[in-house]
């Protein structure tokens, strides 16, 4: 009888990948040096690094066993670009958001959806949302390829616990949201699923700094019954400290969806000095912190996804 072997990371049966089991520092490195790359340039919209970070992160759901939702993971829409004050309009951008899908098995939740989500561009060489008093790469490490990271890292996790879904789980990677959540408000205007099925959005924007105190920040979380308790017990188990405030729904892409009356939380590791400018970079992202913060977010999400968790919006406005 042949020996099957195999090992905890990626297994290869009969040609089909299948995904790795945990999120790994590795991967979360390799993910992050590449988004932030002085070759992609800052991940502006409309640029051939933008359609260079679209192909990475719908080879990576793939190479994860992760579907698209119909025929295509990307969503094409049109992006108008922020200008300074004076400054002449620029011509719409070509951008798009990814969407990647891994179904429920509940005969009846499945119908459900529970999104996680990130932006995966950012500030190019600069414009008016920069930070730095001169122009250049505007790498954003973390912000946000610290969320795009996470993102595929821990859809790979989900996807190689599948089976233990309820409800289906959908993959955003969002364009364009520095140029005012334009992916995301695309998506909810033009869902790929109805919005009364989506129980609840999580968004992860600037997710690679965890400080020395282990906290971990999150607006939203009174958005659904038991949210806030819920996140603060998850995280003990981690050693994390977590501020989950019920309201304070704050300034990403999870506002689109609060705006639909769709429960969301928007997670963070806390703001820093390098936000928006040149030297957010790589070398400053804490990745044992990171993979700790994806281990407590997956928690999370297979919380509501594995079981019959009651969801209902509650406004917190």
């Amino acid at each position: 009888m042949k020996k099957i072997l195999f090992t905890a990371t990626i297994l290869l049966v009969s040609n089909v990948m299948i995904a790795q089991s945990e999120v790994t520092q590795e991967e979360l490195r390799e993910h992050i040096e590449f988004l932030s790359s002085d070759k992609n340039a800052g991940r502006f919209p409309g640029t051939k690094a933008n359609k260079r970070v679209v192909k990475y992160i719908i080879k990576s759901f793939k190479k994860a066993g992760i579907e698209a939702y119909g025929k295509s993971y990307k969503q094409e829409f049109q992006a108008k670009i922020r200008v300074k004050k004076g400054e002449a309009p620029k011509p719409e951008a070509t951008t798009w958001n990814v969407i990647g899908y891994i179904e429920g098995n509940d005969p009846v939740l499945k119908d459900e959806f529970i999104i996680l989500g990130a932006h995966y561009d950012h500030l190019g060489m600069g414009g008016p949302s920069s930070k730095s008093d001169h122009e250049g790469i505007h790498n954003g490490a973390d912000d946000n390829a610290s969320g795009t990271a996470a993102l595929l890292e821990i859809g790979e996790r989900i996807a190689a616990n599948k089976h233990l879904l309820k409800r289906s789980v959908l993959l955003l990677a969002f364009g364009a949201e520095e140029q005012g959540l334009l992916g995301s408000k695309n998506f909810t205007e033009n869902p790929v699923v109805p919005l009364s099925q989506v129980k609840l959005m999580v968004n992860m924007d600037m997710v690679g700094r965890l400080n020395n105190e282990n906290h971990v920040y999150m607006g939203g979380a009174g958005t659904f019954p038991g949210g806030v308790e819920l996140m603060k017990n998850l995280g003990e188990p981690l050693g994390l400290t977590v501020f989950a405030h019920p309201g304070s729904i704050g300034g990403s892409d999870h506002v689109s969806f609060y705006k639909k009356d769709i429960s969301v939380m928007g997670i963070h590791t806390g703001g820093h000095p390098q936000y928006h400018t040149t030297e957010d970079t790589v070398d400053l992202i804490n990745f044992p912190g990171q993979e700790k913060v994806c281990n407590y977010i997956y928690s999370a999400l297979m919380k509501v996804a594995t079981t019959d968790y009651k969801m209902e919006f509650i406004r917190q406005d």
